[in-house]
């Protein structure tokens, strides 16, 4: 009998546990999302720079910086909805502060109208070639025993300009070449300098009376060293575009720039050859244009490219012993400011 009580208990048991495990399980209340932490305010004066734990530095830091891109573009997305709602009645967009436009006044800039100025240019060395009474013949020639990278981009640059002839010249000194030059009716002389052979500086000497100017040579880059470039430049003269040479000895070299190509552009060709002047900088670029259709025109660049920094512009031709310099380039004193340029 005990043993018939204890079996029906152990079987009341199990029972009730079948029936736990078959009962579906309540279902638990999800969490509710916390709310995200409220980035930090700076006070007005805030300075990273006063905190010295390095770790909490810049941590702050990309905090800092969070916050100031969230609040420019809510500015900006403000000022998008005002210039929609006010359509043709919206104010002018702001010009944005750049070294440029916040360059240091220069009182060598060129004025247009300027009588000392247009009677300097009928009577510098270049009023030959401006009032067509020359036509350019250039001599590219390159240091003694250049390598592989200068002798090809003297061959470039001689496709790019017009009537040029290439040299290389074995151990002979400019001062006899430039003799020479003249004998055979050369306008100017470009000679491209070399250092572990790579191209890093360029002369140019406009024959027969000067000046001559000598660049630092960067990024040179040869044509097949381009993506996506066009196919050879062709024979045709190309159109020269000078960019933003706007003091008297900016001025000046832009017109040297200018006298190494024929005067008449052959615009058959749609080759343009830039030389643009930024920050002092000389940036070439050789490009041909081609027309989609009415309204829009791409470019191909059709190389090579480089830029030049110019050191010094020194009176007559080439002479670095007695040779008397116009202008040379005094880093230490003359790069005090950033917003003052020379070109």
């Amino acid at each position: 009998m005990e043993a018939m009580i204890t079996m029906n208990k152990g079987k009341a048991k199990g029972k009730r546990r079948r029936e736990a495990e078959a009962e579906p399980e309540a279902p638990q209340p999800e969490p509710e999302p916390q709310p995200a932490a409220p980035e930090p305010q700076f006070p007005p004066n805030f300075n990273v720079s006063e905190i010295k734990n390095k770790q909490r530095r810049q941590l702050m830091y990309q905090r800092w910086r969070r916050l100031q891109r969230k609040e420019q573009l809510a500015s900006k997305k403000k000022r998008q909805k005002e210039r929609v709602a006010l359509g043709d009645k919206a104010p002018p967009k702001a010009v944005p502060k750049t070294i440029e436009n916040q360059r240091v006044y220069d009182e060598t800039v060129v004025d247009p109208n300027d009588e000392e100025v247009a009677f300097d240019e009928a009577t510098d060395e270049f009023s030959s070639y401006f009032s067509r009474e020359t036509t350019p013949m250039i001599l590219i020639t390159t240091s003694d025993r250049p390598r592989g990278k200068t002798v090809r981009l003297c061959e470039q640059m001689s496709k790019v300009i017009p009537n040029s002839h290439v040299y290389y010249r074995r151990g002979l000194a400019l001062k006899k070449i430039i003799p020479q030059c003249m004998a055979r009716g050369f306008t100017d002389l470009l000679v491209i300098n070399e250092n572990r052979k790579v191209p890093n500086g360029l002369i140019v000497s406009h024959l027969p009376n000067g000046p001559t100017a000598h660049f630092k040579m960067s990024n040179a880059r040869l044509a097949k060293e381009l993506k996506r470039r066009g196919k050879e430049p062709t024979k045709h003269s190309p159109e020269v575009i000078l960019n933003n040479f706007s003091t008297r000895l900016g001025h000046s070299i832009g017109r040297m720039f200018a006298s190494l190509f024929p005067y008449n552009p052959h615009f058959l060709g749609r080759q343009v050859a830039t030389f643009h002047n930024q920050r002092d900088y000389i940036f070439f670029r050789f490009h041909r244009y081609i027309f989609r259709n009415e309204k829009k025109v791409g470019l191909q660049e059709l190389g090579p490219r480089f830029t030049l920094k110019l050191r010094s512009l020194q009176k007559g031709t080439f002479d670095s012993k007695y040779g008397e310099y116009e202008w040379v380039h005094k880093r230490h004193e003359m790069d005090s400011s950033r917003r003052k340029f020379h070109l």
